[in-house]
Protein backbone atom coordinates (compact mmCIF):
# COMPACT_ATOMS: atom_id res chain seq x y z
CA UNK A 1 0.00 0.00 0.00
CA UNK A 2 1.43 3.17 -1.12
CA UNK A 3 2.39 5.44 2.29
CA UNK A 4 3.28 8.59 0.21
CA UNK A 5 0.44 11.40 1.45
CA UNK A 6 0.17 13.12 -2.04
CA UNK A 7 -1.61 9.39 -3.66
CA UNK A 8 -3.93 9.47 -0.60
CA UNK A 9 -7.40 10.65 -2.70
CA UNK A 10 -9.35 13.28 -1.03
CA UNK A 11 -11.80 12.69 1.63
CA UNK A 12 -15.53 14.25 1.56
CA UNK A 13 -17.41 13.96 5.05
CA UNK A 14 -20.98 13.65 4.65
CA UNK A 15 -23.43 12.73 7.31
CA UNK A 16 -25.75 9.90 8.08
CA UNK A 17 -29.02 10.40 8.25
CA UNK A 18 -31.06 8.64 10.73
CA UNK A 19 -34.07 6.15 9.50
CA UNK A 20 -36.53 3.68 12.14
CA UNK A 21 -36.60 0.51 10.34
CA UNK A 22 -37.75 -2.92 11.61
CA UNK A 23 -37.91 -1.20 15.05
CA UNK A 24 -34.59 0.20 14.95
CA UNK A 25 -32.44 2.75 13.84
CA UNK A 26 -30.92 2.69 10.72
CA UNK A 27 -28.04 5.53 9.50
CA UNK A 28 -27.81 6.04 5.72
CA UNK A 29 -26.69 8.47 2.87
CA UNK A 30 -28.28 8.44 -0.76
CA UNK A 31 -26.63 6.46 -3.04
CA UNK A 32 -26.42 9.15 -5.84
CA UNK A 33 -23.61 11.29 -3.78
CA UNK A 34 -21.64 8.61 -3.04
CA UNK A 35 -21.82 7.72 -6.89
CA UNK A 36 -20.93 11.12 -8.03
CA UNK A 37 -17.98 11.71 -5.32
CA UNK A 38 -16.63 8.96 -6.32
CA UNK A 39 -16.63 9.12 -9.75
CA UNK A 40 -15.20 11.88 -9.71
CA UNK A 41 -12.10 11.22 -8.11
CA UNK A 42 -12.78 11.49 -3.88
CA UNK A 43 -13.64 9.04 -1.13
CA UNK A 44 -16.69 9.82 0.83
CA UNK A 45 -16.42 9.30 4.71
CA UNK A 46 -19.55 8.57 6.15
CA UNK A 47 -19.81 10.55 9.69
CA UNK A 48 -22.42 8.36 11.62
CA UNK A 49 -25.44 10.44 13.03
CA UNK A 50 -25.19 9.36 16.70
CA UNK A 51 -24.86 10.79 19.94
CA UNK A 52 -21.68 13.12 20.78
CA UNK A 53 -19.82 12.95 17.41
CA UNK A 54 -20.22 16.76 17.24
CA UNK A 55 -17.26 16.85 19.51
CA UNK A 56 -15.42 14.08 18.00
CA UNK A 57 -14.94 15.94 14.91
CA UNK A 58 -11.21 16.48 14.93
CA UNK A 59 -10.73 12.89 14.83
CA UNK A 60 -12.05 12.41 10.90
CA UNK A 61 -9.24 14.74 10.34
CA UNK A 62 -7.91 15.40 7.30
CA UNK A 63 -11.21 16.92 5.99
CA UNK A 64 -11.09 18.16 2.36
CA UNK A 65 -14.72 18.80 1.73
CA UNK A 66 -17.84 18.82 3.48
CA UNK A 67 -20.66 17.02 1.21
CA UNK A 68 -24.39 17.97 3.34
CA UNK A 69 -27.37 16.91 2.22
CA UNK A 70 -30.92 15.45 3.51
CA UNK A 71 -32.69 15.38 6.53
CA UNK A 72 -35.25 16.91 8.68
CA UNK A 73 -36.12 20.47 9.83
CA UNK A 74 -32.99 22.39 11.23
CA UNK A 75 -34.34 23.73 14.92
CA UNK A 76 -36.07 27.19 14.40
CA UNK A 77 -34.38 28.21 17.74
CA UNK A 78 -31.39 28.14 15.92
CA UNK A 79 -32.32 30.95 13.74
CA UNK A 80 -35.00 32.39 15.04
CA UNK A 81 -38.01 32.89 17.97
CA UNK A 82 -40.97 30.73 17.57
CA UNK A 83 -43.04 33.63 17.17
CA UNK A 84 -41.33 35.58 14.84
CA UNK A 85 -42.88 33.23 11.90
CA UNK A 86 -46.03 34.26 12.57
CA UNK A 87 -47.07 30.61 12.89
CA UNK A 88 -50.41 29.93 15.01
CA UNK A 89 -49.81 26.72 17.44
CA UNK A 90 -52.87 25.13 15.73
CA UNK A 91 -50.73 25.94 12.16
CA UNK A 92 -47.66 24.75 13.37
CA UNK A 93 -49.70 21.54 14.84
CA UNK A 94 -51.22 21.32 10.84
CA UNK A 95 -47.77 21.87 9.37
CA UNK A 96 -46.71 18.16 11.44
CA UNK A 97 -49.51 16.11 10.61
CA UNK A 98 -48.97 17.19 6.69
CA UNK A 99 -44.54 17.03 7.01
CA UNK A 100 -44.43 14.30 10.22
CA UNK A 101 -41.49 12.65 7.95
CA UNK A 102 -39.45 16.20 8.27
CA UNK A 103 -40.40 17.94 11.12
CA UNK A 104 -39.04 15.14 13.91
CA UNK A 105 -36.37 17.67 15.06
CA UNK A 106 -33.01 15.59 15.04
CA UNK A 107 -30.49 18.22 17.58
CA UNK A 108 -27.74 15.82 17.40
CA UNK A 109 -27.72 16.22 13.35
CA UNK A 110 -27.94 20.16 13.42
CA UNK A 111 -25.33 20.08 16.10
CA UNK A 112 -22.89 18.10 13.86
CA UNK A 113 -23.46 19.81 10.43
CA UNK A 114 -23.65 23.21 11.96
CA UNK A 115 -19.88 22.15 13.56
CA UNK A 116 -18.77 20.91 10.20
CA UNK A 117 -20.03 24.16 8.12
CA UNK A 118 -18.62 26.96 10.50
CA UNK A 119 -15.12 24.59 10.63
CA UNK A 120 -15.77 25.04 6.62
CA UNK A 121 -16.07 28.30 6.75
CA UNK A 122 -13.06 29.21 9.23
CA UNK A 123 -10.58 26.94 6.90
CA UNK A 124 -12.24 27.34 3.96
CA UNK A 125 -12.74 24.04 3.15
CA UNK A 126 -14.47 23.01 0.04
CA UNK A 127 -18.45 22.81 0.91
CA UNK A 128 -21.35 21.47 -1.00
CA UNK A 129 -25.29 22.19 0.48
CA UNK A 130 -27.91 20.32 -1.19
CA UNK A 131 -31.35 20.68 0.22
CA UNK A 132 -31.24 20.72 3.82
CA UNK A 133 -27.07 20.85 3.40
CA UNK A 134 -28.03 24.32 1.74
CA UNK A 135 -30.13 25.79 5.26
CA UNK A 136 -27.40 24.76 7.10
CA UNK A 137 -24.82 26.98 5.49
CA UNK A 138 -27.52 29.90 5.47
CA UNK A 139 -27.97 29.17 9.27
CA UNK A 140 -24.28 28.57 10.26
CA UNK A 141 -23.82 32.33 8.79
CA UNK A 142 -26.45 34.12 10.54
CA UNK A 143 -29.48 33.59 8.02
CA UNK A 144 -32.83 32.44 8.50
CA UNK A 145 -35.64 30.11 7.62
CA UNK A 146 -39.42 29.59 6.76
CA UNK A 147 -40.22 27.40 8.47
CA UNK A 148 -43.12 26.53 6.31
CA UNK A 149 -42.98 27.99 2.87
CA UNK A 150 -46.92 27.39 2.04
CA UNK A 151 -48.32 29.30 5.33
CA UNK A 152 -45.09 32.23 5.37
CA UNK A 153 -44.71 32.67 1.60
CA UNK A 154 -47.22 31.22 -0.62
CA UNK A 155 -50.12 33.05 0.73
CA UNK A 156 -48.81 36.09 0.21
CA UNK A 157 -47.73 35.30 -3.30
CA UNK A 158 -50.48 36.00 -6.55
CA UNK A 159 -51.66 33.25 -7.24
CA UNK A 160 -49.87 32.67 -10.74
CA UNK A 161 -47.01 32.90 -8.89
CA UNK A 162 -47.56 30.33 -6.11
CA UNK A 163 -45.34 27.19 -6.48
CA UNK A 164 -45.31 23.45 -5.07
CA UNK A 165 -42.44 22.47 -3.90
CA UNK A 166 -43.11 19.45 -2.68
CA UNK A 167 -45.44 17.06 -3.98
CA UNK A 168 -46.23 13.42 -1.97
CA UNK A 169 -47.78 12.16 -4.76
CA UNK A 170 -45.20 12.61 -6.85
CA UNK A 171 -42.43 12.84 -5.19
CA UNK A 172 -39.42 11.87 -7.45
CA UNK A 173 -41.34 13.30 -10.45
CA UNK A 174 -42.56 16.52 -9.54
CA UNK A 175 -40.28 20.21 -11.06
CA UNK A 176 -41.21 23.45 -10.88
CA UNK A 177 -39.12 26.34 -12.66
CA UNK A 178 -36.51 28.42 -11.55
CA UNK A 179 -34.80 31.26 -12.59
CA UNK A 180 -31.36 31.73 -13.27
CA UNK A 181 -29.15 34.23 -12.09
CA UNK A 182 -26.60 35.47 -15.33
CA UNK A 183 -22.73 35.46 -14.37
CA UNK A 184 -22.94 32.75 -11.66
CA UNK A 185 -21.93 29.01 -11.49
CA UNK A 186 -25.17 27.80 -11.79
CA UNK A 187 -25.63 29.88 -15.27
CA UNK A 188 -22.22 28.61 -16.24
CA UNK A 189 -22.97 24.65 -15.73
CA UNK A 190 -26.12 25.22 -17.30
CA UNK A 191 -25.30 27.04 -20.28
CA UNK A 192 -25.85 24.95 -23.15
CA UNK A 193 -29.42 24.33 -21.55
CA UNK A 194 -30.48 27.83 -21.30
CA UNK A 195 -31.12 30.91 -23.67
CA UNK A 196 -30.70 34.28 -23.18
CA UNK A 197 -34.41 35.52 -22.53
CA UNK A 198 -35.17 32.62 -21.15
CA UNK A 199 -33.09 31.76 -18.15
CA UNK A 200 -35.09 28.99 -16.87
CA UNK A 201 -34.83 25.44 -16.08
CA UNK A 202 -36.88 22.72 -14.36
CA UNK A 203 -35.47 21.76 -11.01
CA UNK A 204 -37.08 19.02 -8.24
CA UNK A 205 -38.77 20.04 -4.91
CA UNK A 206 -38.62 18.07 -2.02
CA UNK A 207 -38.82 20.66 0.76
CA UNK A 208 -41.48 22.63 2.80
CA UNK A 209 -38.86 25.17 4.08
CA UNK A 210 -35.97 27.64 2.35
CA UNK A 211 -34.38 30.37 2.71
CA UNK A 212 -35.91 33.36 4.46
CA UNK A 213 -33.26 35.54 5.09
CA UNK A 214 -29.97 34.92 2.87
CA UNK A 215 -26.68 34.96 4.94
CA UNK A 216 -24.99 38.57 4.35
CA UNK A 217 -21.75 36.79 3.06
CA UNK A 218 -23.83 34.67 0.32
CA UNK A 219 -25.22 35.75 -3.29
CA UNK A 220 -28.39 34.09 -4.97
CA UNK A 221 -28.02 31.61 -7.93
CA UNK A 222 -31.67 31.02 -8.51
CA UNK A 223 -35.06 32.39 -8.01
CA UNK A 224 -38.45 29.95 -8.31
CA UNK A 225 -41.21 31.88 -9.45
CA UNK A 226 -42.68 33.20 -5.55
CA UNK A 227 -39.45 34.37 -5.03
CA UNK A 228 -37.76 31.98 -2.89
CA UNK A 229 -34.33 31.61 -3.34
CA UNK A 230 -32.99 28.30 -4.90
CA UNK A 231 -29.17 28.07 -4.73
CA UNK A 232 -26.43 30.70 -3.27
CA UNK A 233 -22.90 30.87 -3.26
CA UNK A 234 -20.26 32.92 -1.32
CA UNK A 235 -18.06 34.56 -4.60
CA UNK A 236 -15.04 35.64 -2.84
CA UNK A 237 -14.73 31.48 -1.72
CA UNK A 238 -15.64 30.28 -4.96
CA UNK A 239 -12.71 29.27 -7.22
CA UNK A 240 -12.62 25.18 -7.56
CA UNK A 241 -8.84 25.35 -9.65
CA UNK A 242 -7.55 26.71 -6.15
CA UNK A 243 -9.82 24.42 -3.67
CA UNK A 244 -12.13 27.26 -3.21
CA UNK A 245 -15.94 25.88 -3.29
CA UNK A 246 -19.01 27.00 -0.77
CA UNK A 247 -22.13 26.99 -2.27
CA UNK A 248 -25.95 25.82 -1.22
CA UNK A 249 -28.62 24.33 -3.86
CA UNK A 250 -31.68 24.15 -2.52
CA UNK A 251 -32.41 21.62 -5.31
CA UNK A 252 -31.36 18.20 -5.87
CA UNK A 253 -29.50 18.21 -9.75
CA UNK A 254 -28.05 14.43 -8.47
CA UNK A 255 -31.43 13.05 -8.43
CA UNK A 256 -33.03 15.34 -11.56
CA UNK A 257 -32.88 12.30 -14.06
CA UNK A 258 -35.15 10.77 -16.10
CA UNK A 259 -38.00 8.27 -15.56
CA UNK A 260 -36.45 4.86 -14.93
CA UNK A 261 -33.32 6.34 -16.38
CA UNK A 262 -30.09 7.39 -14.91
CA UNK A 263 -29.67 9.62 -17.55
CA UNK A 264 -29.59 13.43 -16.71
CA UNK A 265 -32.60 16.17 -16.92
CA UNK A 266 -29.81 18.21 -18.00
CA UNK A 267 -26.27 17.73 -19.09
CA UNK A 268 -25.61 20.93 -16.33
CA UNK A 269 -26.68 18.44 -13.32
CA UNK A 270 -23.96 16.40 -12.51
CA UNK A 271 -21.37 19.62 -12.43
CA UNK A 272 -22.01 20.39 -8.87
CA UNK A 273 -20.39 17.36 -7.45
CA UNK A 274 -17.35 17.59 -10.56
CA UNK A 275 -16.90 21.12 -9.62
CA UNK A 276 -16.97 20.86 -6.12
CA UNK A 277 -14.54 17.66 -6.06
CA UNK A 278 -12.35 19.55 -8.59
CA UNK A 279 -11.99 22.04 -5.39
CA UNK A 280 -11.71 19.22 -3.20
CA UNK A 281 -8.87 17.90 -4.98
CA UNK A 282 -6.97 21.44 -5.28
CA UNK A 283 -7.38 21.62 -1.58
CA UNK A 284 -5.66 18.38 -0.51
CA UNK A 285 -2.86 19.38 -2.70
CA UNK A 286 -2.55 22.87 -1.26
CA UNK A 287 -2.27 21.18 2.33
CA UNK A 288 -0.13 18.21 1.53
CA UNK A 289 2.03 21.27 0.34
CA UNK A 290 2.44 22.58 3.20
CA UNK A 291 4.02 19.66 4.87
CA UNK A 292 5.06 17.37 2.03
CA UNK A 293 7.47 14.47 2.50
CA UNK A 294 10.49 13.98 -0.10
CA UNK A 295 9.85 11.14 -2.05
CA UNK A 296 11.49 8.35 -0.64
CA UNK A 297 14.49 6.99 -3.11
CA UNK A 298 14.01 3.20 -4.84
CA UNK A 299 17.42 1.87 -5.32
CA UNK A 300 18.59 -1.48 -5.30
CA UNK A 301 20.16 -3.55 -2.97
CA UNK A 302 24.00 -2.37 -4.05
CA UNK A 303 22.90 1.11 -4.68
CA UNK A 304 21.89 1.08 -0.94
CA UNK A 305 24.71 -0.30 0.56
CA UNK A 306 26.88 1.77 -1.04
CA UNK A 307 24.10 4.53 0.18
CA UNK A 308 24.94 3.19 3.98
CA UNK A 309 29.00 2.85 4.03
CA UNK A 310 29.04 6.69 2.95
CA UNK A 311 26.36 7.67 5.71
CA UNK A 312 28.61 5.65 8.34
CA UNK A 313 31.31 7.35 6.59
CA UNK A 314 29.94 10.58 7.08
CA UNK A 315 28.70 10.11 10.82
CA UNK A 316 32.05 8.89 11.99
CA UNK A 317 33.78 11.36 10.68
CA UNK A 318 31.98 13.85 12.55
CA UNK A 319 32.35 12.24 15.67
CA UNK A 320 35.67 12.24 15.94
CA UNK A 321 35.87 15.91 14.13
CA UNK A 322 33.61 15.89 17.65
CA UNK A 323 35.24 13.99 20.02
CA UNK A 324 38.88 15.43 18.78
CA UNK A 325 37.79 18.94 18.97
CA UNK A 326 39.49 19.42 15.31
CA UNK A 327 39.24 22.01 12.47
CA UNK A 328 37.50 20.26 9.75
CA UNK A 329 39.22 19.57 6.99
CA UNK A 330 37.64 21.36 3.52
CA UNK A 331 38.89 18.48 1.40
CA UNK A 332 36.64 16.03 3.91
CA UNK A 333 33.65 18.44 4.17
CA UNK A 334 31.74 16.83 1.17
CA UNK A 335 31.68 13.70 3.27
CA UNK A 336 29.89 15.55 5.79
CA UNK A 337 27.33 16.02 3.30
CA UNK A 338 24.81 12.80 3.24
CA UNK A 339 25.24 12.63 6.84
CA UNK A 340 23.52 16.32 7.33
CA UNK A 341 20.60 15.52 4.49
CA UNK A 342 19.99 12.11 5.89
CA UNK A 343 19.29 13.70 9.53
CA UNK A 344 17.20 17.08 7.74
CA UNK A 345 15.18 13.79 5.74
CA UNK A 346 14.50 11.93 8.75
CA UNK A 347 13.93 14.94 10.80
CA UNK A 348 10.97 15.88 8.05
CA UNK A 349 9.51 12.41 8.43
CA UNK A 350 9.17 12.51 12.10
CA UNK A 351 7.47 16.09 11.96
CA UNK A 352 4.74 14.34 9.32
CA UNK A 353 4.54 11.14 11.63
CA UNK A 354 4.28 13.62 14.52
CA UNK A 355 1.33 15.01 13.34
CA UNK A 356 -0.64 11.96 11.98
CA UNK A 357 0.00 10.83 15.33
CA UNK A 358 -1.45 13.73 17.20
CA UNK A 359 -4.52 13.04 14.85
CA UNK A 360 -4.59 9.50 15.92
CA UNK A 361 -4.39 10.20 19.54
CA UNK A 362 -7.24 12.62 19.15
CA UNK A 363 -9.78 9.85 19.07
CA UNK A 364 -9.19 9.15 22.47
CA UNK A 365 -8.27 12.24 23.86
CA UNK A 366 -11.74 13.32 22.87
CA UNK A 367 -13.43 10.14 23.40
CA UNK A 368 -12.34 10.33 27.42
CA UNK A 369 -13.13 14.26 27.63
CA UNK A 370 -16.35 13.47 25.38
CA UNK A 371 -17.51 10.59 28.14
CA UNK A 372 -16.69 13.48 30.91
CA UNK A 373 -18.50 16.04 29.21
CA UNK A 374 -21.89 13.70 29.14
CA UNK A 375 -21.81 12.96 32.41
CA UNK A 376 -21.87 16.48 33.57
CA UNK A 377 -24.00 17.53 31.14
CA UNK A 378 -26.92 14.90 32.07
CA UNK A 379 -25.79 15.97 35.44
CA UNK A 380 -26.72 19.87 34.97
CA UNK A 381 -29.77 18.22 33.22
CA UNK A 382 -31.20 16.38 36.39
CA UNK A 383 -30.35 19.51 38.43
CA UNK A 384 -32.10 21.45 35.67
CA UNK A 385 -35.50 19.49 35.57
CA UNK A 386 -35.59 19.05 39.13
CA UNK A 387 -35.83 22.88 39.73
CA UNK A 388 -38.01 23.72 37.28
CA UNK A 389 -40.29 20.93 38.45
CA UNK A 390 -40.77 22.81 40.98
CA UNK A 391 -41.43 26.26 39.47
CA UNK A 392 -44.58 27.88 38.72
CA UNK A 393 -46.21 27.91 35.75
CA UNK A 394 -46.05 31.81 35.55
CA UNK A 395 -42.12 31.01 37.03
CA UNK A 396 -41.81 29.07 33.64
CA UNK A 397 -43.54 31.53 31.56
CA UNK A 398 -41.65 34.11 32.26
CA UNK A 399 -37.81 31.87 32.63
CA UNK A 400 -39.42 31.15 28.35
CA UNK A 401 -39.86 34.58 27.80
CA UNK A 402 -36.23 35.96 29.29
CA UNK A 403 -34.66 33.14 27.07
CA UNK A 404 -36.63 34.36 24.20
CA UNK A 405 -35.30 38.22 24.85
CA UNK A 406 -31.84 37.14 25.14
CA UNK A 407 -31.81 35.04 21.84
CA UNK A 408 -33.54 38.19 20.67
CA UNK A 409 -30.51 40.70 21.87
CA UNK A 410 -27.99 38.25 20.90
CA UNK A 411 -28.97 37.80 17.60
CA UNK A 412 -29.29 41.07 16.62
CA UNK A 413 -25.87 41.85 18.46
CA UNK A 414 -24.06 39.22 16.21
CA UNK A 415 -25.65 40.83 12.96
CA UNK A 416 -24.50 44.03 13.79
CA UNK A 417 -21.08 42.73 14.36
CA UNK A 418 -20.92 41.19 11.32
CA UNK A 419 -22.34 44.01 9.34
CA UNK A 420 -19.37 45.82 11.21
CA UNK A 421 -17.14 43.06 9.55
CA UNK A 422 -17.88 43.20 6.24
CA UNK A 423 -17.78 47.30 5.89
Amino acid sequence: MASDLSVILPRVLIVSRRSLRKNKFVDFVGEYHLDLIVSYGAVPVIVPRVRGVHMLLESFEPIHGVLLCEGEDIDPSLYEEAEASGLSPEELEEIKRVHASDTAIDREKDSIELSLAKLCLERNIPYLGICRGSQVLNVACGGTLYQDIDKELSKKCPEGERVAHIDYDNYDGHRHVVEVVENTPLSDWFRESLEPENMKILVNSYHHQGVKKLAQRFVPMAFAPDGLIEGFYDPDAYNPEEGKFIMGLQFHPERMRKPDSDEFDYPGCPSAYQEFVKAVIAYQKRLNSSTAVPRSLKLNHEEMEKKRKIILRSFSLAKDIYTAGNELDPIKKSELEAGAEFLESNTALSLVQENRLKQMGATVRNGNWYIRKLKLNEERERLAREVMGKMSVEQLSDLLSFYHMMGQICSEVLERKQIDMNC
